[in-house]
């Protein structure tokens, strides 16, 4: 069976959200990078690295919690449609539509930036499985949910990884809203999320002893100088990850340890730095169960399943959509 895919975003549009972006977070203080430009093919095969580290749980865990949970969820849905939001190479979703009902036509709608990554996927899921129906959507998940299809059955939609973290409170909210509109009556959304644990287990995870994700976190300046042309050194920035109790999130910065000036010449744009000034490149941030039922109450949805490993790292929280009933009595 073939597949389909909708273009909304291009490499042109990319290279001027990069610009715009870069132009914004390094022409400010503090200096900051969003965390999604890490993921080139280098920043990629790092994160691959990443995930197989004895110090990084999160995808174990995320993984024995499918494995587990799975077959139970799809049997209890029944979707006809599964939408997934920042899918890459749809790996961790393999178990869910291995769980369902063999046979049963079932349409799978991921979303994801990176067209080739979406392509590969695609193919392999449409050759192992016949009855499966891969309608994907090239865009960025915080701007382009709007071109989703319309469900043609029950929904679930999937936002796995915790990649929930990488974004702040404002930003969460508006995404939540936006996958609020995607559910009907008897849709279901199956959220991960990482959750405060120990700081000594929290801070290895971002800081292996192999030195992986230091190497991940300066590939983010050979992103810049590549699509920029810029002239940033990441062999002169540090790495650094800490938990930041207050705001319930690990942090990671580069940090230039002496005074340097780097160029981006495509925006004209000169960046000064001091020594021990930082570029923030991520935020990941790390929750509670109240702290997700808030979350997702704030974006008019209701917690209707939580399941986490069996020591308490991750969890995967099920929800609806808030009934106007349950609405009004939480603004009374």
């Amino acid at each position: 069976m073939a597949y389909r895919i909708d273009t909304h975003v291009d490499a042109r549009a990319r290279r001027e959200a990069l610009a715009a972006d870069v132009r914004r977070g390094l022409g400010a203080r503090p200096r900051s990078l969003p965390p999604k430009y890490f993921y080139d093919a280098t920043g990629s095969q790092l994160f691959e690295e990443i995930t197989r580290l004895p110090e990084y749980y999160l995808t174990r865990a995320e993984a024995a919690l499918l494995e587990e949970w799975a077959p139970a969820l799809m049997r209890s849905l029944a979707p006809h449609d599964v939408v997934e939001l920042g899918s890459g190479f749809s790996l961790k979703t393999r178990r869910l539509l291995a769980a369902r009902e063999r046979g049963v036509p079932l349409r799978y709608l991921p979303i994801d930036v990176d067209e080739t990554t979406i392509a590969a996927a695609a193919d392999r899921l449409v050759s192992e499985d016949p009855a499966l129906d891969v309608h994907a959507v090239i865009g960025d998940f915080e701007r382009h949910l709007g071109h989703v299809p319309p469900a043609v059955g029950r929904r679930l939609v999937l936002f796995l990884g915790s990649t929930i973290g990488n974004l702040d409170p404002g930003a969460r909210h508006a995404l939540l809203t936006q996958v609020r509109t995607l559910l009907g009556r008897g849709d279901r959304f199956l959220l991960g999320v990482d959750l405060v644990k120990d700081v000594g287990v929290l801070e290895a995870a971002y800081n292996d002893a192999a030195g992986v994700t230091a190497r991940f976190n300066r590939n983010i300046l050979e992103v810049v100088n590549r699509s920029l042309d810029a002239d940033f050194e990441p062999g002169a920035f540090r790495h650094h990850a800490w938990f930041n109790a207050a705001e319930s999130r690990i942090e990671m910065h580069l940090v230039s340890d002496a005074a340097q000036t780097a160029r981006v010449r495509a925006l004209g744009l000169v960046v000064d730095l001091e020594p021990g000034e930082t570029i923030w490149t991520e935020s990941c941030y790390k929750f509670t169960r109240a702290s997700v039922e808030a979350m997702l109450e704030g974006a008019g949805l209701t917690l209707d399943g939580w399941h986490t490993d069996a020591g308490e790292r991750f969890a995967l929280a099920l929800a609806v959509r808030a009934t106007p009933a349950a609405t009004a009595v939480r603004a009374a």
